[in-house]
């Protein structure tokens, strides 16, 4: 079984308007609801594509049950630990005219050590039946980072692949100090993490050697246009993007997570994880909801994948 750990867990409202401006009222074209938080979207992603996996994490208030609602919509298991304050709600307002799109975020989750006590025990428990397990996110209030450290550890100490994924800074590092299998940078988080600039398709190869030789742990970076390198250790692959409608492009990348577990779950090999994330990342794309995709999609996109062997 998959088990996915999100802390700070949240729901997407997207609004699509025609052109987006301040100081006037904008009526909107389209308003759906999706999944948010990395790990969560990642347990979304499987759901559609009929791969079990069960979510964990803190939630609350009203929010947090229509999160609940959502998950087992989509065949999704859950054992959420719930706290105080409300799961949050991001709103994303996507400008059709082709300017782009902005999140709100908020933050409105509590969780105290009380809460830390109980997620940890309800953790140590499903670890028992993981085959792999996918963490990431932000951590509500000024909850210690180093939550990660011992989430992460507790996992590898018993051999079970963990694939991460978090904003840069102390939540990477954290969970970067107890070796996961994956972590999932963009350009900008591998800059942090090495401190050298990432311009190029080289830069990201040498950034993600030096991530793996420190800790022991494959990165897939994300790189906008540019596509994916993935940096395997013995072996990296340039994953070009595949050309899709974009209608959001948010939850896109939790999706590659969704597809690495998959393939660590089942002991398939890394590639077929990387082919899956990938095609599962560009049907995300071609819908309105985040981390929304259809498995059709999925299915017709997934041979038009290319892993790329890259080399210096």
């Amino acid at each position: 079984m998959i088990v996915t750990v999100t802390p700070n867990t949240a729901i997407d409202y997207t609004l699509f308007v025609p052109s987006f401006e301040l100081n006037k009222t904008l009526r909107t074209t389209q308003a759906v609801w999706g999944m948010a938080g990395k790990a969560a979207d990642a347990s979304w992603t499987l759901g559609e594509l009929g791969i079990p996996s069960l979510a964990t994490g803190f939630a609350a208030g009203y929010p947090g049950k229509r999160m609940i609602e959502m998950f087992h919509a989509k065949g999704v298991q859950t054992d959420f630990v719930w706290v105080d304050g409300e799961t949050r709600i991001n709103v994303l307002v996507v400008s059709e005219d082709g300017r782009g799109q902005s999140t709100l975020a908020v933050e409105t989750l509590q969780a105290n050590e009380t809460h830390v006590d109980q997620l940890r025990a309800k953790y140590m428990g499903m670890l028992d039946q993981a085959s792999t397990v996918i963490l990431g996110g932000s951590l509500p209030g000024d909850l210690d980072p180093a939550l990660y450290t011992e989430l992460i550890g507790a996992a590898r100490r018993r051999d079970i692949p963990v694939v991460f994924d978090a904003y840069f800074g102390p939540f990477l590092r954290a969970g970067l100090a107890s070796h996961p299998t994956f972590i999932k940078p963009n350009r900008v988080e591998l800059e942090s993490l090495t401190g050298k600039p990432v311009s190029s398709l080289e830069d990201a190869y040498r950034a993600g050697m030096d991530v793996y030789r420190q800790y022991g742990t494959m990165v897939v970076a994300t790189l906008g246009e540019e596509g994916a390198l993935a940096v395997l250790g013995d072996r990296a692959y340039r994953i070009p993007p595949l050309k899709v409608k974009v209608v959001s492009t948010a939850g896109a990348g939790d999706a590659v997570l969704a597809g690495l577990a998959y393939a660590l779950s089942e002991k398939k090999p890394l590639e077929d994880g990387l082919r899956l994330g990938t095609a599962a990342a560009a049907a995300v794309i071609m819908t309105p909801a985040t981390a929304d995709c259809r498995r059709e999609d999925v299915e017709a996109l997934l041979p038009k994948v290319e892993l790329i062997p890259y080399s210096l």
